[in-house]
């Protein structure tokens, strides 16, 4: 049975949800991709201070990162929203076909500009709770940039921003509702740059020494090393600079960026040093030097079993989304662009047996549900190794809708999107106000988090010398 308003929270985020549902949409309307989203920050800057908070702008030395502060004293309850794009997404709201804005043009194909609405928007509530109880706490609100491939969490949590804080709480918008599993696999970016020697290629080739060489020579003895990696760990690549258009001139310089994920950061760093070790042989090979550099990097999930317990118990009394039949319509146009596979592979994730007539999640996922589906990597996963941190996914797209697709951006201004958004600020919102009355839960969350660093211990996966790529 769903009870809507149990909460006093609840009634808070109603109050306030159209002016947050219009900030999504206006995000939506303006995608810019990672690092860049300049008027995305600017937007929520104007909202903390229009709710009241204090603001703190260009954290970690990122222009697009903003912190809202409000409260004295008493815990630190941290809620995380994001609102960068992806390149190549562009898609019309609310239109079933492939119809883009713009050609080529970015899009909300991971529903960002949803995340970090209803994340502001369940700050803001818990802030007017906080006044209206007169209870001493702190509700803080981080505006996180380049979720998408930037890492923006884990240079925030080298700077130490994130060193007082009790608990964190997020969410990501999905084609189902239920607490995050904490899945994910740790990353890294690291960009190789073979310099060689430029020579004519038919005149004089002996006197050549072709980057390019070495970069395919490097990603052939890559894929060789896939066959002796753990079945979970992931490398992938992409040419940078392909050494120019003339064929007829030796490549002097190339650069390929290598993407390699693995389980756990130990797992991760054995990786790297192989694949190291595969660009060195490919520049032996080949007579030219190399250089390599991080672009970014993340560290896995790591998981909370308190708060997740604690996050389950309010999703448990919201309910499920309250779609209505006109979302279910919508939905059903969406998933006939969408093959078997991909509906078969939402339902597998949620560890249920497929549904081909279901076209929005109509119930809260139990917490030990069996999770089969393949891992992404995120830099909340760098969050939660410096504090307790739980996420929900809620429903707010069809069944089967997979991410970076542009039926997920075609889906980001419907009311179907909107009420999963506000559901979403409910969970979070309902949560942060647990954890502020209730001690035991910040205190057994806190144990759980220090037993797994016992065991353990963080080590930031970006070196110190390497900055946000601003």
């Amino acid at each position: 049975m769903r009870m809507q308003n149990a909460d006093p929270v609840w009634d808070l985020v109603d109050a306030k949800r159209e002016p947050f549902e219009a900030l999504a949409d206006r995000i939506f309307d303006a995608p810019e991709i990672a690092y860049t989203e300049r008027r995305a920050v600017a937007e929520h800057t104007a909202m903390l201070r229009a709710q009241g908070f204090r603001v703190t702008e260009a954290v970690a030395g990122i222009p697009t990162a903003v912190v809202g502060e409000w409260g004295e004293g008493g815990p630190v309850i941290a809620i995380l929203g994001e609102y960068d794009a992806l390149p190549a997404l562009s898609q019309q709201p609310g239109v079933a076909t492939h119809s883009p804005v713009e050609e080529g043009g970015h899009g909300h194909g991971c529903g960002h500009n949803l995340l970090g609405s209803a994340a502001i928007l369940a700050a803001t509530a818990v802030r007017d709770w906080l006044e209206a109880e007169g209870i001493p706490g702190r509700v803080r609100y981080y505006g996180c940039p380049a979720e998408e491939g930037g890492a923006a969490k884990t240079y925030m949590v080298r700077d130490g921003l994130f060193a007082d804080v009790d608990a964190a709480i997020s969410w990501h918008p999905f084609s189902y509702t239920g607490v995050d599993p904490a899945r994910s696999l740790a990353n890294t970016r690291i960009d190789f740059t073979f310099h060689g020697k430029a020579a004519h290629a038919a005149g004089a080739p002996e006197l050549g020494r072709s980057a390019l060489d070495a970069v395919e020579l490097m990603n052939i003895g890559v894929n060789y090393m896939r066959e002796h990696m753990p079945d979970d760990a992931r490398v992938h690549y992409a040419y940078l600079d392909a050494g120019g258009i003339a064929p007829n001139v030796v490549p002097a310089r190339a650069t390929v960026r290598q993407l390699i994920r693995a389980r756990d950061l130990a797992g991760l760093a054995d990786l790297v040093a192989r694949v190291r070790a595969i660009a060195d042989g490919a520049a032996l090979m080949t007579g030219t030097r190399v250089e390599s550099r991080v672009h970014s990097a993340v560290s896995n999930l790591v998981g909370n079993r308190p708060l997740e317990e604690a996050m389950q118990r309010v999703l448990d009394g919201l309910g499920p989304v309250p779609f209505d039949a006109a979302d279910r319509a919508f939905a059903e146009e969406i998933r006939a662009t969408l093959s078997r596979e991909d509906i078969a592979a939402a339902f597998r994730d949620m560890g249920r047996k497929p549904d081909y007539a279901l076209p929005l999640c109509d119930t809260v996922l139990p917490l030990d549900r069996p999770t089969l589906g393949g891992m992404g990597s995120t830099d909340v996963g760098d969050v939660s190794w410096a504090v307790p941190t739980v996420q929900a996914r809620v429903a707010t797209c069809a069944v089967g809708t997979p991410l970076h697709t542009w039926q997920m951006t075609a889906q980001g201004k419907a009311p179907a999107a909107h009420k999963g958004m506000t559901h979403a600020a409910k969970a979070m919102a309902g949560l942060a106000r647990t954890l502020f009355a209730d001690e035991s839960l910040r205190r057994a969350a806190a144990e759980a988090h220090a037993a797994h660093l016992a065991e353990t211990p963080y080590s930031c996966p970006i070196p110190p010398e390497t900055r946000p790529p601003v």
